[in-house]
Order: structure tokens, then C-alpha cells, then sequence
């Protein structure tokens, strides 16, 4: 950007002096030769500033873009999840350890995903990624467990993909409708958010979770790849 300053000043400062020159040219009949040169030059240097100009305006653009995508990123690392009736701890304690998939919408909704889930929790888990269901009409969702752990490791296994809860609702509430607002989507569509293991935001949409994309796109967390592929989770 500093570059693109700098060669805005350069060309600027040759239009200044073309423009003086032509003016004289213009002035002076005895100069009239040196106007196609003149004009020529004047040219070059007007289109000269409006490419930088342009280059350093879409730079900026997404310099502040970016700057944005981090901020809303770190506000969301900070917000607060239950993990069990003992420990309440941020989104960022989960960074390289988990995936976290965030479902947003009414209890209707998150039931369904829970559903969608159903076949998939084995290799979901595999690849560490644990859901957060956002209940945004207060109802509460049916979430259907096993109810003897121990005599049906499945319903363990569910209960444990879906065991995250948010804490202070209203802070949860407000960072996801900034999002939705941000992106053009109506407050009432249900949406969710994936993360990846390095925190950042890997991917959303309105409606139910990729499951199978997921399944299909993420390398296990365990065995040769733990480490080696940790954040590379696909495009941001």
C-alpha cells in the first residue's frame, strides 16, 4: 500500500507538470508540435494514478475486511460454553483440539440436525468435531439419548457430540445476529457456523449442517495426521 502511495505522488506530480506543459503548448502557437507528446504523456500519467488509485482502494478493502473477519472472529472465541455441570470454558480452550460445528435456529431445527447427525456420529467424532445447538425460540430440543451409557456406548457417543451448551445466552445471541446482518440473512433463518481446529470460521450457511461434506473434507485428529494437517481444514 505504501508502494501504491508512493507511485500515486510519482504520476500525480508528471500529470501536474504535463498539464503546465500543455497549457504552455496550448499558449504558445511556436509549441503546437509538442502537444500530441503532451497529450500523450498526460495520458499516461492520469491512468497511472486511477490503476494505483483503484489497487490501493481494493487493498484497503480488504485490509479492512480481513481486520473485520478477525475481530468478529475473536469476539466469538471468547464467548462462553458448558461443558458439563463443573466446567464453563471459552471457544478458544477448544482451538486444536476440536471442530466445533455451531447449529443456530429454533428448537425444530436443532432437533432435525441432531437427527441428520444420527448416522454420522462415529466418523463426525473421528474427526473432532463437536456440535453447539443455539436455540433461538426458547422451546427446548429433542435430543434423544440412550439412557444407560454404559449398556449402549452409542447413546454415549451421541450425548458426547452434543454436549456442548451455550452460557449467556444474550451475548451468543448477539454476536450470531450480527453475522446474519452482516451477511444479508433474515434474523429468523436458521444457520450454522463450522469452525476449524485453529479457531477460525471454515465455513456456514442457512439450514441444516453439511454432515456428509464434513465427514467427507476433514482428515481424523487422530493417528498420522494429529498435527500435520491441524487448521488445514479447507478455504476461510
Amino acid at each position: 500500500m505504501f508502494f501504491y502511495i508512493a507511485f500515486i505522488a510519482s504520476a500525480g506530480l508528471g500529470g501536474l507538470i504535463a498539464t503546465t506543459q500543455l497549457i504552455g503548448a496550448l499558449a504558445n502557437s511556436s509549441r503546437a508540435s509538442e502537444i500530441p507528446d503532451t497529450l500523450k504523456n498526460l495520458g499516461i500519467d492520469f491512468g497511472a494514478v486511477s490503476l494505483f488509485a483503484f489497487l490501493y482502494f481494493q487493498e484497503n478493502k480488504s485490509k479492512n475486511a480481513q481486520v473485520a473477519r478477525l475481530s468478529r472472529e475473536e469476539n466469538l472465541s471468547n464467548l462462553k460454553l458448558r461443558v458439563d455441570k463443573k466446567r464453563i470454558i471459552p471457544v478458544s480452550s477448544f482451538r486444536g483440539i476440536a471442530r466445533l460445528v455451531i447449529c443456530a435456529g429454533p428448537a425444530s431445527y436443532v432437533t432435525e440436525s441432531f437427527k441428520l447427525s444420527e448416522p454420522l456420529t462415529e466418523s463426525l467424532l473421528d474427526r473432532g468435531v463437536l456440535v453447539v445447538p443455539f436455540v433461538t425460540d426458547g422451546n427446548l430440543p429433542t435430543l434423544e439419548f440412550e439412557e444407560s451409557e454404559e449398556l449402549k456406548p452409542p447413546g454415549a457417543r451421541r450425548k458426547r457430540l452434543w454436549q456442548l451448551a451455550p452460557v449467556f445466552i444474550s451475548e451468543w445471541s448477539e454476536w450470531i445476529d450480527q453475522q446474519k446482518k452482516m451477511a444479508g440473512v433474515s434474523s429468523e433463518s436458521p444457520v450454522y457456523l463450522s469452525l476449524r481446529l485453529d479457531g477460525r470460521v471454515r465455513g456456514s450457511g442457512v439450514g441444516y449442517p453439511p454432515w456428509n461434506a464434513l465427514v467427507a473434507q476433514l482428515p481424523p485428529v487422530k493417528g498420522m495426521w494429529t498435527g500435520l494437517l491441524d487448521g488445514f481444514d479447507g478455504r476461510v
